[in-house]
């Protein structure tokens, strides 16, 4: 298949919520060309509007820099479920590439989603699982992690991304 171009911060598209898809097994390319983006990247997440597609699709492999491959499609992903327990970790960003934060997601996450064969699947992440799938489904509602932050902090950070542009 093919690379896609990465947007960066502050493409508009990344600000935009996506649309639902209606036909899940259409996605089969671009599903594929995200993985391919993706682990050349290289990260352990990517949603469908980071590569110019805004409808609600992303793509993560929290394993695979560490030899456990495990890639996984989540098609119109919802949330069931968030744990009361937070921690807080760094986060980056393959659109804002260069500029690390710190963000405090839930440890836990039970997420709905449809796979590429139309089916209803379910699924509880935990640790860095839970970490990735929370990040790139901010994407699909158009939030970066910096709209996770204070907003003092963020607009330092979004200072030292454009300092290195």
């Amino acid at each position: 298949m093919a690379l896609r171009d990465i947007l960066l911060w502050p493409d508009p598209r990344l600000k935009q919520p996506c649309a639902e898809v209606a036909d899940p097994a259409s996605l089969g390319d671009l599903i594929t060309d995200m993985f391919e983006t993706m682990y050349a990247a290289p990260g352990r997440g990517l949603a469908a509007p980071q590569v110019g597609v805004l409808s609600r699709v992303f793509v993560m492999d929290a394993g695979w820099k560490d030899g456990d491959m495990t890639p996984l499609a989540l098609i119109n992903p919802h949330i069931l479920e968030v744990s009361g327990e937070t921690q807080a970790g760094d986060e980056g960003c393959l659109s804002i590439p260069g500029v690390t934060a710190r963000v405090t997601r839930a440890t836990r996450v039970r997420m709905g989603f449809t796979d590429l064969t139309g089916a209803a699947q379910e699924r509880v992440f935990e640790g860095a699982e839970a970490v990735i799938a929370q990040h790139e489904y901010d994407h699909l509602d158009g939030l970066v992690h910096f709209d996770r932050l204070d907003p003092e902090v963020a607009a330092r950070l979004m200072r030292d991304y454009e300092a290195q542009r």
